[in-house]
């Protein structure tokens, strides 16, 4: 696989695809309304904040080649900011957001330094690792549920913006993935993307060449955080609920199959893999409890057609 990102290409099938769906998903809310069909605006910004936070795992893991297993950590801190701060009577959504970030950035930044020391698959499990601990930190929060989850009665204040309504919260989320996007292409065409690019495919020769190497991947690191942690932000507002199930590990891996299901190192990839998975989760659960049996098959039956993701198929 290249590790030169896609450029926009007017009338590549690329192109196509990629215009289709972003106005596609900007239809949507109208369509289910005009049919009475609600609940897919819910699905879909299931789908979008899966999506968000996918891309911000696919900056570290497509361009960076950082492998993390413990992503899910800062989905559920974005969640529990949202709860907590709820719970003791600040619904301001623009603190609860300002919070979020700030917290993701340090915790990022901290555990990013210790990590970042290690390579493979010791940095996999120094991840993982961080993302159990916060897990059993969650857990053991008793004053805010524990185990058991807190439940958040109120959605943030977004004055101006309102996200009371489902259809108000998907434009939000559907806005700020367009946003990630967008940045996340403007910043991997940049000289910061071209350095992770090439400390991806030899670090030891980047770092001989005078590139801080470790201080791109910190970077590249706790950007991927708070971009996890804003989709955590929208998750909790969604579900109006956090849990330190956000936090476990196979949320962590569910975004790597997302990633690897649309197309690593793509801009539209997480989008295209989000769809899929959650799609595949929620027809694969309305016939059976044991979706999961089935799921882990036909993942891996579009991974051996797919073997570039589902984005990759397309030609540039």
């Amino acid at each position: 696989m290249t590790i030169f990102p896609e450029r926009i290409a007017p009338g590549a099938p690329r192109t196509i695809v990629a215009a289709a769906v972003l106005l596609s998903l900007a239809l949507l809310p109208a369509v289910a309304q005009a049919y009475g069909e609600p609940f897919y605006i819910t699905l879909v910004a299931r789908i979008l904040i899966f999506a968000l936070a996918a891309s911000g795992l696919n900056l570290l893991l497509g361009y960076a080649g950082l492998v993390s297993f413990g992503h899910a950590l800062y989905v559920g801190l974005g969640a529990y900011v949202v709860g907590i701060l709820a719970a003791s009577g600040f619904d301001n959504g623009w603190i609860q957001l300002a919070v979020t970030i700030i917290l993701c950035a340090i915790v990022g930044a901290l555990t990013g330094a210790i990590s970042l020391r290690t390579s493979g698959m010791a940095f996999i499990m120094i991840t993982l690792a961080f993302a159990q601990m916060f897990y059993f930190l969650g857990v053991s929060l008793k004053q805010y549920g524990g185990d058991d989850g807190l439940q958040i009665l109120e959605r943030s204040d977004l004055w101006p913006l309102s996200i009371k309504t489902n259809t108000g919260l998907y434009y939000l989320a559907y806005v700020l993935l367009l946003v990630t996007l967008y940045l996340s292409w403007r910043l991997v065409h940049a000289r910061f993307g071209r350095v992770l690019r090439a400390s991806k495919s030899n670090a030891p020769r980047m770092r001989v060449l005078g590139f801080p190497v470790f201080r791109y991947q910190l970077a590249a690191y706790v950007l991927s955080g708070c971009i996890c942690g804003v989709a955590g932000f929208l998750l909790g507002n969604l579900t109006n609920f956090t849990s330190p199930a956000y936090m476990f590990w196979t949320v962590s891996g569910d975004l790597i199959v997302m990633v690897m299901l649309g197309g690593i190192a793509t801009i539209l990839g997480p989008l295209l893999g989000s769809a899929v998975f959650v799609l595949l989760e929620t027809v694969l659960a309305g016939y059976t409890q044991h979706w999961m049996l089935f799921l882990g098959p036909v993942i891996v039956l579009i991974a051996l057609v797919a073997k570039r993701g589902l984005y990759g198929l397309l030609p540039r």
